[in-house]
């Protein structure tokens, strides 16, 4: 065994755990991060909201039919980068070895911790 600790984080649901925080009032409602349009795909969803069946790439029309409250809020891909950047400051707390694979998602090498 090599003793190599690689760790993998995949921040699920952030686009609307960013909308959430940011708007406290969508705390323990359903949620979609989606753009508005008749081709419109859900980007991510609340837990909240994948309990009636919402999940990312499902046709907007299709998580509105299943989750009739479904509150939908746009895109703030700034803001998301934003968050991540600072997220990537944490991990680099721990390890300068980080490798981003998304804005939400990165393998952080750990084998010789700082």
């Amino acid at each position: 065994m090599s003793g190599r600790k690689i760790v993998h984080v995949d921040m699920d649901a952030f686009f609307a755990s960013v909308e959430i925080r940011d708007h406290p009032s969508l705390r323990g409602k359903p949620v979609a991060v989606a753009y508005h349009g008749p081709r419109s795909v859900v980007t991510t969803a609340s837990y909240e909201a994948r309990a009636f069946g919402v999940h990312s790439a499902l046709p907007l029309r299709m998580a509105l039919q299943r989750c009739p409250g479904l509150i939908v809020v746009e895109p703030r891909m700034v803001v998301y980068r934003e968050v991540s950047q600072q997220i990537q400051q944490v991990f680099h707390t721990y390890t300068d070895l980080v490798e981003m694979m998304s804005v939400d998602e990165a393998f952080l090498y750990l084998t010789n911790p700082l």
